[in-house]
């Protein structure tokens, strides 16, 4: 039996994607929960082949939740937004599997197996898109300074997590504001975003 963890904050589709999966014969849904430290929680009790994961949960999003989740469990995320962007930040993150949530159970449930077999899945149409979307002109400071900013953290707030200065991050901010064509941190931080950089 392969055993799986999903971890959606949504309680309906969360509920859903459990009840269809169980019906699969060789998948064995150890848990579910509705936010990453739950998840996380659930992991080490379990430790279950594949644990499913939503990009936006809050306080942090399934990527994020990702990189603490040590092999031999494996990670597949779900996304209603499969944005080119997206998908580079969830291989960078060693992700397994990129599923958009519009895809049947059956494929989710193949994408599973698959991904407990120690193979790979990305949506054929995301990683089309991928190949030909605009690469990210932002470095890594920038866009850790706009996810932040996308919470609606201070400035100060923000400098403290990444352990800079005020003004360093103030740097930043501008630095990826004239990177983007954009009038305001939180219009960089959107514009980042819609492009799946964020």
């Amino acid at each position: 039996m392969i055993r799986v963890v999903v971890v959606d904050d949504e309680e309906m589709i969360r509920s859903a994607i459990v009840a269809l999966l169980a019906l699969e014969e060789d998948l064995d849904i150890v848990g579910e929960a509705a936010n990453g430290a739950d998840g996380l929680d659930l992991v080490r009790l379990h430790e279950p082949h594949v644990v499913l994961l939503d990009l936006e949960m809050p306080p942090t999003d399934g990527i994020e939740v990702s990189t603490q989740i040590a092999a031999p469990t494996r990670s597949v995320l779900m996304t209603r937004h499969a944005r080119p962007g997206v998908l580079r930040r969830a291989m960078a993150a060693g992700i397994s599997g990129f599923v958009p949530k519009s895809s049947p159970v059956s494929t989710l449930a193949q994408v599973i197996r698959e991904v407990a077999a120690g193979r790979r899945y990305v949506d054929s149409e995301v990683a089309a898109a991928a190949l030909v979307a605009e690469t990210c002109p932002l470095s890594d400071r920038e866009l850790d300074a706009l996810r932040l900013t996308r919470r609606h953290v201070s400035i100060a707030e923000i400098a403290g997590t990444l352990h800079l200065a005020e003004g360093t991050v103030r740097n930043y901010l501008s630095s990826a504001m004239a990177k983007t064509d954009t009038s305001s941190r939180y219009e960089a931080a959107e514009h980042a975003y819609e492009h799946g950089w964020i």
